[in-house]
């Protein structure tokens, strides 16, 4: 692993809960990211007084910032001046127009460009008036400098309540989000071509009471290394009197509603009136479009005020794969409309190209989004040593990092091993001889794990395939079998639901063609060059070696997950084609995946290393993070007491899955292929959890309204249930101080409690009876679920 990503990511962290997907789709270069064409309407004035019974939606009411602008952080060439981010940087205006906008239905006011105009609030703490009136969100433009940046934001109303949440402005430099531009104006007065964005965000409000402020988060001024909250717009959605329905971010995917399609266009409906929607209004969404038919109409069976529900609606199309049309989706009930919107379709899915353009059309499949939890496996020649400083550094590094003398490596392999040790008389030590890979596949399913990636090659450069471009492998040497082959066939065999991934370390420390750390292999004692043990030296690093090897993987394992690490030099402009369009033209096509650290643009999840976001990410993320308190490889010189326990985990993967993340958890096999005691014991403890609570992680998506409450987190079910996790051991009652979607005669239960619980609401507040066994049946993290079947 890396202590950092690729670069910076193209995806977008959003406040409070992200709210509904506002992301427009790819960015233009020349222009305002995606800035919607598509039109919203309701079913018309008849509908309101027909028999549907719905009511148009009010129309979204931006509200003017100017009078609280406090810096200048869109400029053009000809109006240079401005700063951003405390360095002099800014986004550019010839991108980033001033004006009207709208992305993903609702409408943004943009703040001028021009010489020395304030064009942003910098959020210190600053309140909002609002248009007095009843409203079920806010939505923001939001980024952050040498971010993200995150804090709590306070809705105000006018009988003197207030309600908070947090908000969370993403890193600028991630570059793309709901408005993106391709470069930025450095101090003086010159381009930077690195991508820069803004990205949508959401706040909840109660539409029971008339909203008149809004306090932001109180963060910092922009300056060199610190993180600052930038809000660009705001928007506010008025609730509707009685049923009332909203379309929002129609667009179409690449994606498969399964493996095999057909192809899906999404939707975000939004409950825009002060009814539920139940399963008795048969409530169905569809897609009409010339060259397409609607074969998989999406549902909404329940939704509440307020609430919002993805929906998936798959698509047949009988024209050439890649034409453009405008599609109208439609929400209606059995014999009316409630909504409709056009909006631009790409019908069927085309070949990829090797453009950034082209990659950036793909997205994170649904079944990985479902999965939720995946085991990250880091095997290689440095399971051998097999050491490093406790909870410091990176086991998996010793390599690089007994190089340096000052660094406690250097010093234990002279003590261990010898100062005329060198790193590559290690590989015949990586022996593999106690591998039973059906035992490993097992044990990830018994773990509840839904997918798992294995390092092919790690930093060192040593293969766990049968590479034909380098010598440097483990049939070759070492274990003299195809590691990945035995693990791969195991897992297609004994435990087919699991998907299966590899990692690639793109560059290599000591890579004679492309060193890394700047030379090729030496002893760090003596300086005397070495070896670098089985490689062809003399090559172009990516043409004849790395493009060729990712090739070896897609064409002769054909993995799900194609997990990148570090970038720099690369060819995956083309080799990302070959891998898509593998996948995609299968006799039963499937959906794959890659990561944000392939050295390009386009990706399809970003990877947080040994962390994770405060705030719900609305476009896919998975944290990676070892058992070990700071390794991802075996490290021995752990004792057991410091790994993490299986409340650590449990909870670890309901925070992530609660903000919209996967969790990818790490375990790092021993030299001879066992997996340490402890971390097998750790997995089947996780395991235990998720065969009584799984439902609660599985196919869920995140609560819009709200990211966290104290020890409360919450997931959903979208049309079947409500959950509220908490990682505290309730008492006699558990209190939700939120607006959580339940109605009279919802069946409130405990996961692992056999009888249904007694609850209220009191002062707004859901109030959950708990009694002593059920308090008792709980572990990790209890769950309650609020069942609207």
């Amino acid at each position: 692993m890396s202590t950092g990503g690729a670069g910076p990511s193209r995806r977008q962290v959003l406040g409070m809960a992200g709210g509904v997907a506002l992301i427009a789709t790819a960015a233009s270069t020349a222009g305002i990211g995606a800035a919607s064409a598509s039109t919203a309407t309701t079913a018309g004035a008849e509908q309101g007084s027909g028999s549907s019974g719905f009511v148009p939606a009010p129309n979204p009411v931006p509200v003017p910032l100017d009078s609280l602008f406090n810096n200048d952080g869109i400029d053009t060439s000809a109006a240079p001046g401005g700063d951003f981010d405390g360095s002099g940087y800014t986004y550019p205006g010839e991108v980033i127009k001033a004006g009207s906008v709208t992305l993903g239905g609702v409408p943004y006011l943009i703040g001028p460009s021009t010489a020395g105009a304030k064009n942003n609030v910098v959020a210190v703490g600053q309140q909002v008036p609002l248009p007095q009136g009843r409203y079920l969100s806010a939505q923001l433009l939001v980024s952050a400098s040498y971010g993200p940046a995150s804090g709590t934001a306070t809705v105000h109303y006018a009988d003197g309540s207030t309600s908070q949440t947090g908000l969370t402005g993403p890193n600028w430099y991630t570059g793309t989000g709901a408005i993106s531009a391709p470069y930025r104006y450095t101090p003086g007065g010159g381009t930077d071509q690195n991508p820069v964005s803004i990205a949508a965000a959401e706040i909840g409000i109660d539409a029971t009471k008339d909203a008149v402020g809004l306090t932001l988060p109180s963060t910092a001024l922009p300056a060199p290394n610190v993180a600052s909250m930038h809000v660009f717009a705001l928007t506010l959605q008025p609730a509707a009197q009685g049923r009332s329905l909203l379309l929002r971010d129609v667009r179409s995917t690449n994606n498969l509603l399964a493996d095999g399609g057909p192809q899906v266009v999404e939707a975000t409906v939004v409950n825009a009136g002060t009814q539920w929607i139940t399963a008795r209004d048969g409530i169905s969404v569809d897609v009409q479009a010339a060259g397409a038919r609607t074969v998989s109409a999406a549902e909404v069976r329940t939704l509440a005020p307020g609430e919002q529900l993805r929906v998936r609606i798959g698509i047949q199309a009988s024209v050439q794969p890649g034409t453009a049309a405008t599609g109208t989706v439609t929400a209606h009930d059995r014999r009316n409309a409630a909504v409709q919107q056009q909006s631009p379709l790409t019908l069927g899915v085309p070949d990829y190209q090797a453009t950034e353009a082209s990659l950036a059309t793909h997205q994170a499949p649904y079944w990985f989004d479902d999965a939720k939890f995946g085991i990250f496996i880091h095997w290689g020649v440095y399971s051998v040593p097999a050491w490093g400083p406790v909870g410091q550094e990176y086991a998996e590094w010793y390599w690089n990092n007994m190089q340096n003398s000052s660094d406690p490596t250097y010093a234990y392999h002279a003590n261990t091993y010898g100062k005329d040790f060198n790193y590559d008389q290690f590989i015949p030590q990586f022996t593999a001889a106690k591998f039973d890979p059906q035992s490993w596949v097992e044990l990830f399913s018994e773990g509840g794990a839904e997918y798992y990636v294995l390092t092919s090659k790690h930093h060192e450069g040593f293969s766990l395939w049968d590479s034909k471009v380098s010598g440097r492998n483990a049939v070759k040497l070492g274990p003299h079998k195809d590691l990945i082959k035995l693990l791969f066939d195991a897992s297609r065999k004994h435990t087919p639901h699991l998907r299966n991934g590899l990692y690639y370390s793109l560059p290599e420390w000591f890579n004679p063609d492309n060193p890394w750390m700047g030379h090729p292999p030496r002893n760090p004692y003596t300086g005397e060059a070495l070896t670098y043990t089985g490689y062809q030296s003399g090559r172009d690093y990516v043409q004849d070696y790395q493009g060729p090897q990712l090739l070896e993987l897609i064409t002769g394992y054909d993995p799900d997950v194609i997990w990148y690490d570090i970038g720099g030099v690369n060819d995956n402009l083309h080799v990302l084609p070959e891998y898509l369009n593998r996948a995609k033209d299968r006799r039963t096509p499937k959906d794959v995946t890659f990561n944000d650290r392939g050295g390009i643009g386009a990706h399809d999840y970003t990877t947080p290393e040994y962390t994770t976001y405060n705030n719900t990410v609305v476009a896919k993320w998975e944290a990676s993070r070892g058992l070990d308190p700071r390794s991802y490889g075996y490290n021995r010189a752990t004792p057991d007491n410091l790994y993490m326990t299986a409340q650590d985990v449990v909870q670890t993967l309901v925070d992530i899955t609660s903000k919209n993340g996967n969790f990818l958890l790490d375990i790092g096999p021993n030299f001879d292929g066992t997996i340490p005691a402890i971390m097998q014991q750790r997995l089947r403890e996780t395991g235990s959890w998720l065969q009584v609570n799984g439902e609660s992680i599985y196919g869920t998506t995140y609560w819009a309204r709200m990211a966290e409450l104290g020890s409360l987190r919450f997931t959903v079910k979208q049309n079947e249930a409500f959950y509220i996790h908490s990682f505290d051991q309730p008492g006699n009652t558990l209190t939700v101080e939120a607006s959580v979607p339940i109605r009279t005669g919802d069946r409130v239960t405990m996961l692992g409690y056999p009888r249904p619980l007694d609850w209220s609401i009191r002062n707004g507040a859901l109030v959950i009876e708990v009694p002593k066994a059920a308090q008792r049946s709980g572990s990790y993290d209890w769950v309650f679920k609020v069942d609207w079947r």
